[in-house]
């Protein structure tokens, strides 16, 4: 049976629904992320403002150079997430499984439900067409035979494009005048060094195919390859939110902070958002890690075995005696997590246990004194915000004397 893969990838998602939800951006550049005088990177930015070479991952004042007339926004993270969900609802409707690349993009196997339409075609536009009518945004189908004609193909027409690879023969006409870098795990390293071999394009892997194998080992070399050939075997994989090996959660500070037990504060709200993260899951872990960026870029990790835990609680004291064995350096970035997770509660159960209910109530407690310390709500349904209300309690936490 001939499979039949759509990748698709929402165009600018975070900045799009921020234009959608407030109209006046229309046709102005949007660089989501940081403002220009924080600290920070861009998360994403519209294609308005990637015109002018502003593009994900870069420094935030390195984009306001670029870009100073931008609208420059935290993001609200929460508000994706829900968006999120809605388009992975739609897109599961016609899926026999997916595999979901970020909350924004996916593989979609419909190998058997595209039975049910006229042609590949159809489906694909349903897709495009469900998604713009139910959540009022643009995404970008691309339908091949096979993962990789998927991904190109979805990029072929960007933004709001529609493309279809159906073969390998398609496949290869299409890329092999192409830069090398448009094969899925070649990036900036292994560009440069298949350039040292004179391999700028596609069609000299092929033509190299002996020195890439040499280069790269029989693994990575045949990946390689058979990516330059069309050949492309892997199924999508749906990957459950309980297979995920660890959980983090980190803030960067506008200021380097040297105030210790300003960051014990800090830690006791991360592990309250790690806390809640878990409990979604069914997760408990049995790892903590400690990690520190200092002023000067240097980072540290730290971490403590212990038994099964879901509880912010005791992950949050852990985390205190870990910062306490660190040193005492101006701090950039504390970030707190949890590994070797699992669905399983693998603990020895004693009399002492019956304290742990006392664990909850000592969270709580702790909350509630930070929300009197530095007058900002920390209820449970802000914490879900993550990232975006985080940022703003703990900036508002570094600027209060």
């Amino acid at each position: 049976m001939k499979r039949v893969i759509i990748h698709v990838d929402m165009d600018a998602f975070f900045a799009s629904v921020e234009i959608r939800d407030n109209p006046k951006l229309k046709n102005r550049p949007v660089v989501i992320g940081a403002k220009p005088h924080e600290r920070g990177v861009v998360s994403t930015c519209n294609y308005i403002a990637r015109k002018y070479g502003v593009h994900s991952a870069m420094n935030i004042k390195e984009a306001y150079r670029l870009c100073p007339q931008a609208v420059f926004m935290h993001g609200d993270y929460e508000k994706y997430r829900r968006i999120s969900e809605e388009l992975h609802h739609i897109w599961e409707t016609y899926a026999d499984v997916t595999e979901y690349i970020a909350c924004d993009e996916g593989y979609l196997d419909v190998t058997r439900s595209v039975k049910n339409f006229h042609s590949p075609e159809e489906l694909g536009l349903l897709i495009k067409a469900r998604v713009k009518a139910e959540t009022g945004l643009t995404c970008s189908v691309g339908i091949g035979y096979s993962k990789s004609a998927a991904k190109i193909a979805s990029e072929e027409k960007k933004p709001d494009g529609f493309f279809v690879i159906p073969d390998r023969e398609s496949y290869c006409e299409l890329i092999s005048e192409r830069d090398i870098r448009v094969i899925f795990g070649i990036g900036k390293r292994t560009a440069e060094k298949l350039n040292s071999y004179g391999i700028y394009k596609v069609k000299d892997i092929i033509a190299k195919s002996k020195q890439v194998l040499e280069m790269f080992g029989p693994k990575h070399g045949s990946f390689i390859l058979n990516s330059a050939l069309g050949l492309d075997e892997r199924p999508v994989i749906h990957y459950d939110a309980a297979d995920a090996k660890s959980l983090s959660r980190e803030m960067t500070f506008q200021k380097d902070q040297r105030n210790f037990a300003f960051l014990q504060d800090v830690l006791l709200i991360l592990a309250r958002n790690v806390d809640e993260r878990l409990k979604k899951r069914g997760l408990y872990g049995r790892t903590v890690t400690l990690k520190i960026t200092y002023g000067d870029m240097k980072s540290i990790t730290r971490s403590q075995a212990c038994e099964s835990t879901d509880d912010g609680y005791e992950i949050y004291k852990i985390a205190v005696e870990l910062l306490r064995k660190v040193k005492r350096q101006p701090v950039r970035l504390i970030g707190l997590g949890m590994q070797n997770l699992s669905k399983d509660y693998i603990r020895q159960l004693s009399f002492a246990d019956l304290q742990d209910k006392k664990q909850a109530s000592g969270m709580e407690q702790g909350i509630g004194q930070l929300e009197q310390r530095y007058g900002v709500d920390l209820s449970l349904e802000k914490m879900h915000s993550a990232l975006g209300y985080l940022y703003q309690v703990v900036e508002e936490m570094a600027a209060r004397p």
